[in-house]
């Protein structure tokens, strides 16, 4: 098999893990979840979102989130920016790296960005070249890269468009997003081969739901076209609220498991994971952990809330 030696892993499960959830969760809490992820080796943890409070509540506590940050060397903190609005917040609270999104589906832009995909990238052009100014590493998610919940299948055709612009701007990185968790190995290296076509593999990453169980395939599959950057999520957390029938991310442990196991180094204490996953799923009542890896250690052995509060 041609796979490469290490991986780079994005541990996204303070933002996209928790934006979805019914009940907001105390920021002390969130500290606590990163500061046990940034425990664990991981070089970049996406920290929190700078929408809108009236669209992401869960998520209002950006500022305050920023502000305490446990700091390592060697670990990257990225943040989520819809427009120039949440950029500026992002760099007053100390944002070095921000990740802005579209989408390849025009139905789900507009669900979720309320704009169509043109207009999106017209903004987000603006939005990279102040990030630029100041600094800062940009990333850029395009959601519904394989499967849209409106649309269906989305064709590569549809994707590199959108690539070529983004990187056009000047963004460092794209993470192709399965946001449902349907897309399959087949989606993926028609999507890969398309993409790799305009990008350099190092510049891509994908970000995988799990909602049909294909994550670890999908990843196995750009895994061997030469993709080494992965989005994850410590104890599989994680949703879109504009998707309906998104369930939670790739979990970072599932995905540390496996890779390990197969030789490709990752930096991420796998312990340490399971440790952050454990407590967050404790805060939020799963009893039953969507990890598979929890799942296999430890069936009853997440703790209640009480005991981590």
């Amino acid at each position: 098999m041609n796979l490469p030696q290490s991986v780079t892993i994005v541990e996204v499960g303070p933002r996209d893990g928790l934006q979805n959830e019914p009940n907001t969760v105390p920021t002390e809490v969130k500290l606590e979840y990163i500061r046990l992820l940034a425990e664990s080796g991981l070089s970049v943890i996406e920290a929190t979102s700078f929408v809108s409070p009236k669209w992401v509540p869960q998520l209002a506590d950006a500022e305050q989130v920023m502000l305490q940050l446990p700091r390592r060397e060697g670990l990257r903190y990225s943040v989520l920016v819809p427009n120039l609005k949440g950029l500026e917040r992002a760099l007053q609270a100390g944002a070095q790296e921000v990740a802005i999104f579209t989408a390849a589906s025009e139905t789900f832009c507009q669900r979720n960005l309320n704009r169509t995909i043109q207009q999106s990238l017209d903004e987000y052009a603006q939005v990279v070249r102040h990030a630029r100014e100041a600094n800062c590493r940009v990333r850029a998610y395009i959601s519904t890269a394989l499967v849209c919940p409106y649309e269906g299948d989305i064709a590569p055709e549809q994707v590199v468009p959108i690539v070529e612009q983004l990187m056009a701007m000047g963004v460092d990185e794209i993470s192709l997003g399965d946001t449902i968790g349907a897309g399959v190995p087949t989606q993926v290296a028609r999507l890969t081969e398309a993409v790799l076509q305009k990008v350099p593999a190092h510049q891509i990453a994908y970000h995988f739901h799990n909602t049909y169980g294909t994550a670890l395939a999908n990843v196995l599959t750009a895994l061997q076209m030469g993709i080494t950057v992965f989005d994850s999520s410590a104890g599989g957390l994680g949703g879109c609220p504009f998707a309906p029938g998104a369930t939670g991310n790739l979990a970072t442990e599932d995905l540390v498991y496996i890779l390990h196991k197969m030789g490709i180094q990752t930096g991420v204490n796998l312990e340490a994971i399971v440790s952050a996953g454990r407590y967050i799923l404790g805060v939020l009542n799963r009893a039953t952990p969507p990890s598979h890896y929890l799942q296999a250690i430890s069936p009853c052995a997440v703790p209640k809330s009480a005991d981590v509060w």
